[in-house]
């Protein structure tokens, strides 16, 4: 069997780039070992949102990029990806000044084109009383702005049905075996209902996220391996304990943390935490729970939980391998080619589940020179998500 396309992957990027492909008119299987969602595009924030914080690390194209990919999702979505306020307090020992949060709010507004979605406005203080008992002592400022807030594995699966209402074909459970790359494509063995499959194809897209460094290992001639690594990023799904959003700054480190409203719970995250073992068993950590749960009584003193209403999740973010803080490192998706004029393979691991579409489109203009011309079916930009 020949196709265009083979991707490895039924996450968030295997989806938008299979969707792409199809809408572009190409030939395009999807593998996926598990399920769709199953890996890190289900243990998200579960936000679409521009990047606030990524403004001070100088990520500007980044944070554009992802409000206007926001802008669309709003659009295409609407069922699936909505708007909620989030609050941001700022105490006398914030380690941002009301100032400076104006400004990167004012900033964040400007990258969005002005856009509705984009406002933001400061909380008077006759209302801080309503805001779930947060802290007011020394408290200087609350700013209330808005990102979208969805449902990451529902938001998956529904690039995977349009994908493959295009035609991409999708094989799940379906566990890859090996790859081998010649002067004109691929030859790809996989697994599928106790059988072994061969297929080929001109171009076999690796979205396998925190397992495609391992992946590339089962690929000939060897593959250049991106420097990256796994930081882990733990949640916490609490009783509904707050009524509103908010972003938080947590006491121990200065990082950003989410409380936010989800589903009928509380979800609290995020964290930063190297990881090395296998992707399928990471989960949260004592200490990235009791950072969490620290955070959380930070700011809602009154905030009793009981561990026995208390669940947890955590997924890996791949990141740029490097020294320091993974909060500042970059956010922009990696892509490696195994030859720069003709690819035949690409590996494309990280990036944020908001630039999902914007991505995909990116990787089909990196393997373009290796495909043949197709009639395309549809604009990505345009096609409803349900």
């Amino acid at each position: 069997m020949q196709y265009d396309i083979v991707v490895i992957g039924a996450g968030i990027q295997g989806a938008g780039v299979a969707q792409a492909a199809a809408a572009a008119g190409y030939s395009v299987l999807v593998l996926e070992q598990s399920d769709i969602a199953n890996g890190t595009s289900s243990k998200s924030s579960k936000l679409i949102h521009g990047g606030l914080r990524y403004l001070e690390t100088g990520q500007l194209g980044l944070v554009r990029e992802s409000l206007q990919e926001r802008t669309i999702l709003l659009r295409l979505a609407p069922n699936l990806v909505h708007l909620s306020p989030l609050h941001i307090p700022v105490y006398r020992d914030s380690a941002r000044s009301p100032f400076t949060l104006a400004a990167g709010l004012s900033l964040y507004r400007l990258l969005a084109g002005m856009a509705k979605e984009a406002r933001f406005s400061r909380v008077p203080r006759a209302e801080w009383g309503d805001l779930d008992g947060l802290k007011t002592d020394q408290l200087r400022q609350v700013f209330r702005y808005y990102e979208a807030q969805t449902d990451d594995a529902a938001l998956t699966r529904a690039v995977m049905r349009s994908a493959r209402a295009l035609g991409a074909e999708l094989a799940l459970p379906a566990r890859f075996l090996q790859g081998r790359i010649d002067a004109e494509g691929c030859d790809v063995a996989y697994t599928q209902g106790g059988r072994e499959h061969q297929v080929r194809t001109r171009v076999l897209i690796n979205a396998a996220g925190p397992w495609a460094t391992e992946l590339l290992k089962h690929i000939e001639p060897a593959p250049p391996m991106p420097a990256v690594e796994l930081v882990q990023g733990a949640h916490l799904l609490l009783p509904p304990v707050l009524n509103h959003h908010y972003y938080l700054e947590a006491p121990a480190d200065r990082r950003g943390v989410f409380a936010l409203p989800w589903q009928n719970r509380l979800l609290l995250g995020t964290t930063e935490t190297l990881y090395t073992g296998d992707p399928a068993k990471a989960h949260c950590l004592e200490d990235e729970q009791a950072y969490l749960l620290e955070t959380l009584g930070h700011y809602f003193p009154g905030v009793n939980i009981d561990p026995g209403q208390m669940d947890s999740f955590a997924g890996l973010r791949v990141l740029p391998k490097g020294e320091g803080s993974a909060s500042g490192r970059s956010r922009e998706v990696i892509m490696a080619v195994d030859r720069p004029q003709q690819p035949r393979l690409l590996t494309l691991v990280g990036g944020k589940l908001t630039t999902y579409r914007a991505t995909a489109l990116q990787a089909l203009a990196r393997v373009a020179p290796s495909l043949p011309r197709r009639v395309p079916l549809a604009d990505t930009a345009d096609l409803p998500l349900e």
